[in-house]
């Protein structure tokens, strides 16, 4: 009886690792997505749009960076 619930115990641990780890993967797809769009979008923004907005250039890789990651 201690062996099956020995057993039992070690394939609940893998499994919850195993969907822990998918569910990392997910959130770091998600992030990657965001931070690839916003960059997407503000490099396609004229220069006049970005100076409306406060944006130089060269912030936007950090921007988005920010939106996805908030760091």
């Amino acid at each position: 009886m201690a062996l099956v619930n020995e057993v039992n115990s070690i394939e609940s641990g893998l499994f919850r690792r195993l969907s822990n780890a998918v569910a990392n993967y997910r959130e770091m797809r998600q992030r990657n997505r965001v931070f690839r769009q916003t960059r997407r979008e503000l490099n396609a923004l004229t220069e006049r749009e970005l100076a409306d907005l406060g944006i130089a250039r060269s912030m936007i890789t950090r921007i988005a960076r920010e939106a996805a990651y908030g760091k």
